[in-house]
């Protein structure tokens, strides 16, 4: 079974490398390689994977989910220009991409002990078109 809690947060980034020329980050990036960054009002959903405990009927805690969203995504994140404040993002460009991934590591270690739920997936909308679906390291 699966379960999924949202959470939003907002916070600014700039898809900008340092070594590279502000030709070639204009070239890949477009106007997002503006170092000076821009915004976003992010969504992510948090989807656990496991059985309903027999005596509680819930597969987790749905409150405890929001805690764990708030103490591992959205403090760290929110109102935060993630390339200057938030790590790995001062050496990790921080795209749609490197942010869900990001989001899952800080999720995963809270979810990776049986017999409790596994984390099955982080979905991140950085607007109302465009998501990005993390499910974990290829193996």
């Amino acid at each position: 079974m699966l379960i999924t809690r949202k959470a939003e947060f907002s916070a600014s980034h700039a898809c900008h490398r340092a070594d590279w020329t502000a030709e070639r980050n204009r070239e890949v990036y477009g106007a997002a390689s503006n170092p000076r960054g821009h915004g976003h009002n992010y969504q992510i959903e948090v989807t656990l994977e496991g059985e309903p405990d027999p005596v509680t009927g819930m597969v987790f805690d749905l409150k405890t989910l929001k805690d764990v969203i708030n103490d591992e995504v959205v403090e760290p994140f929110d109102h935060r220009f993630l390339n200057h404040e938030v790590p790995p993002f001062d050496r990790v460009v921080p795209t749609p991409e490197n942010i869900a991934a990001e989001i899952w590591r800080r999720l995963e270690r809270r979810f990776s002990s049986p017999p409790g739920p596994r984390l099955a997936n982080v979905r991140l909308w950085e607007t109302a078109d465009l998501f990005v679906d993390y499910s974990g390291p290829s193996r």
